[in-house]
């Protein structure tokens, strides 16, 4: 910003008067509930009793700390933004004019104890928890060592795994849920930590930020929302942007839900509002709401100009309620501070934090071998594969999932099974998780909201926190609203943490076509989770695969997408004998259902029966021998099994369910080309199905879906080439 200087604090005037501590429980006040700031004015809310405070309540050596955790704050958004214009940095984004709320709220947290989802405007926060201006200078720079991410998200995405500090993902509105996950650990491991979720105002506008309101103020976790209103997100005011002029507005339906506004640029009000917050928190009184309206100094970022939105006279205004300069004319009014201890003050923080970045510019930048790092856990499992040989009566496969739930919830009091329909006497639409309440309880079993993004989201948070959730999304066609949370928080944690954090689950999907589900009961989702690097997934064909893969994905250190067709459920090709509790399928191996030298047919789920039935029918008429395997984990996907087998019958056919354009399918025709192309004696076949959606009417569905007919027409025409 050319036109504001580094150090945006403007010098003590006069101009900037202490706001009367005055309590206004109950009641919002009609001048204050009109508004639409709230700065200069006296805080007011529901459901929570906040008492005044006045300077004179502290400490002065605590209030001087106060004061210089929020001048390094400033400072450090001046360099940083000086460091861009260098060419030495990339990106920036400040927090100058929320320096006040966020260390009056640093300061009444334990970092370590409490749970911390801060959002990319939250430096005032990080510092005050324990970030050094080492750090910040680390992560601005984007080194090697930095704590944040290691050069692998942008500046400002803060993460501390000793502070409980959990990394930032990108995605506004991304830390909400995940927070609601830690709030709900809290409770669970029986202690007084509290989680805070922070924002800005714009990000109320996101649906995940209403669906954790609902469920903790349903559950009363210990959940503190902190909204850091500053009118704008990015361009579009929160005219444009919040029915009511403010998010305080937007908490008042939740029954349950503590509610809170204060002015944001005054410490001694936020520090009051902050610390009768945390006491509701801590007492188990369910969740709080705590909007606070603070003024932006700077652009949204450094690649915005908010000239072109906003005027010099607005600005001006914003300037005139700068939080540090309301803060030290507060010191300097009762002689807490003179103005040469400030000024010797500014130069100390000055000297450090240009020394500093003196020496942070040295440091190493991160090794471009690195990159691919910490996708997938790289250390060993030590788990004992096909322990046993599976001998039991056989089941089917819903049965096979259900038991191995039953029996690594004995195993692992950690683990955890929600969902939607998953708990009490219905246990999932598909019976898979009947019996789990009854045995383990609710707390350990329990029914989530019809919400698939609170599902995924809160297991971010339990999973980060020491439990492993096993989640179902009751359909793969309604896995969608949690689309956020499955691209770019779940799968990404570990690699954009620099391997700090991680969130091993699994989530359970039932998939598929062939019921008469029609479009939104039939899809199939493996080829868009499979262009996501973070994720196992499997999809096993039989009862016994099924339980085998199902233990060992719950004991993995990785998230797991684990598929089950809907039609194998119940089906009698599927049933097969049921392992003992010891038996472990390791993941990415593939398994020879039928041997062969003439075809390979390369598949997986349903499709596995339908080629054998082709492969023996070919057997029987032209003595044709086909080898079928069943991949059972699509990522990793076992391309030295089917390599082996290419080798040997010189010609492959690949079959899968889901569209054959862009498919799955696709990427082994692809990869056996390139790496056995000298070997083959025909072209690489697909069947799979149309481009199209899953029609309900039998007729139109078996068009889409692949028929046996279409399988033996495509071997058919192979074996001849």
């Amino acid at each position: 910003m050319a036109d504001l200087p580094l150090d945006l604090t403007i010098k003590p005037t006069g101009l900037v008067k202490p706001v009367a501590q005055t309590s206004t429980n109950g009641q919002s006040p009609s001048t204050n509930s009109e508004s639409t700031t709230l700065t200069g004015r006296t805080g007011y809310g529901e459901g929570l009793e906040v008492e005044p405070i006045s300077p004179e309540d502290f400490d002065a050596n605590f209030l001087l700390r106060a004061f210089r955790i929020m001048l390094t704050a400033r400072r450090l958004d001046g360099k940083m933004l000086s460091l861009l214009k260098q060419g030495k940095g990339f990106f920036h984004i400040g927090c100058s004019g929320h320096e006040a709320t966020q260390t009056a709220i640093g300061l009444l947290s334990k970092p370590g104890h409490d749970w911390f989802c801060p959002y990319y405007r939250d430096l005032a926060l990080a510092l005050t928890l324990g970030q050094t201006v080492e750090e910040t200078l680390l992560d601005h720079l984007a080194k090697a060592d930095s704590v944040n991410s290691g050069g692998r998200q942008m500046p400002a995405h803060y993460g501390a795994r000793d502070k409980n500090i959990f990394t930032v993902c990108s995605s506004v509105a991304s830390q909400y849920l995940p927070a609601l996950g830690f709030a709900m650990a809290s409770v669970k491991q029986g202690t007084d930590a509290f989680a805070l979720c922070s924002g800005g105002d714009g990000a109320t506008s996101q649906g995940d930020f209403h669906e954790a309101l609902n469920w903790a103020a349903r559950s009363k976790a210990p959940l503190l929302f902190l909204v850091q209103d500053n009118k704008y997100a990015i361009s579009v005011p929160i005219s444009e942007q919040t029915a009511g002029g403010t998010p305080y507005k937007l908490a008042a339906g939740y029954e349950g839900l503590a509610r809170y506004r204060v002015d944001g640029t005054d410490f001694f009000e936020v520090y009051a509002a902050a610390k009768a917050a945390i006491a509701h928190l801590r007492a188990g009184r369910g969740p709080v709401c705590l909007v606070t309206d603070v003024v932006r100094l700077l652009p949204h970022s450094s690649s915005d100009n908010h000239l072109k939105y906003r005027t010099e006279e607005e600005l001006l205004e914003d300037r005139l309620i700068d939080p540090v300069s309301r803060l030290e004319h507060f010191l300097m009014e009762r002689e807490i501070l003179t103005a040469s201890q400030a000024e010797t003050m500014r130069a100390e923080i000055k000297k450090e934090v240009d020394e500093t970045a003196q020496a942070v510019e040295q440091k190493k930048d991160p090794e471009p071998a690195s990159a691919t790092m910490h996708v997938l856990f790289e250390g060993k499992l030590d788990l004992d594969y096909y322990a046993s040989e599976p001998s039991g009566p056989p089941v089917v496969m819903v049965d096979a999932i259900n038991h191995a739930l039953h029996e690594e919830m004995t195993r692992d009091e950690s683990m955890l099974v929600y969902g939607e329909d998953v708990a009490g006497g219905k246990g999932g639409v598909f019976t898979a998780t009947r019996g789990l309440t009854e045995q383990f309880g609710e707390e350990r079993c329990f029914n989530s909201p019809l919400a698939e993004a609170s599902i995924i989201g809160t297991a971010v948070g339990l999973s980060a926190a020491g439990f492993k959730p096993v989640v179902e999304i009751q359909f793969a066609d309604y896995v969608w609203p949690a689309m956020q949370h499955l691209r770019n928080q779940v799968p990404t944690l570990r690699h954009r943490s620099n391997n700090a954090w991680s969130c091993p689950m699994v989530i359970r999907v039932p998939c598929g076509g062939y019921i008469h589900g029609g479009p939104c009961h039939s899809q199939n989702i493996e080829s868009i989770f499979g262009h996501m690097p973070g994720y196992c997934i499997v999809m096993p064909s039989s009862a016994t695969d099924a339980k085998g893969l199902l233990k060992t994905a719950i004991r993995s250190e990785d998230p797991v997408i684990f598929l089950e067709h809907k039609a194998l459920y119940r089906a009698a090709s599927a049933r097969s004998p049921e392992p003992d509790k010891d038996y472990l399928i390791p993941l990415g191996k593939a398994r020879t259902v039928r041997e062969g030298t003439d075809l390979t047919i390369v598949t997986y789920g349903l499709m596995v029966y339908k080629s054998l039935m082709v492969a023996r029918q070919l057997s029987r008429e032209n003595q044709l021998s086909v080898e079928v395997i069943d991949l059972r984990t699509l990522v990793p996907l076992d391309i030295e099994t089917v390599l082996a087998s290419v080798r040997k019958t010189h010609r492959l056919l690949v079959v899968h369910e889901d569209h054959e354009f862009l498919g799955y399918g696709a990427e082994i025709c692809a990869q056996i080309g390139d790496m056995a192309f000298d070997c083959l004696d025909a072209p690489i076949r697909r069947v799979a199905g149309k481009f199209s959606f899953v029609p309900f009417a039998s007729p139109l569905e078996q068009e889409v879906l692949p028929q046996d007919e279409d399988i033996l027409t495509a071997a058919r025409s192979l074996a001849i080439w």
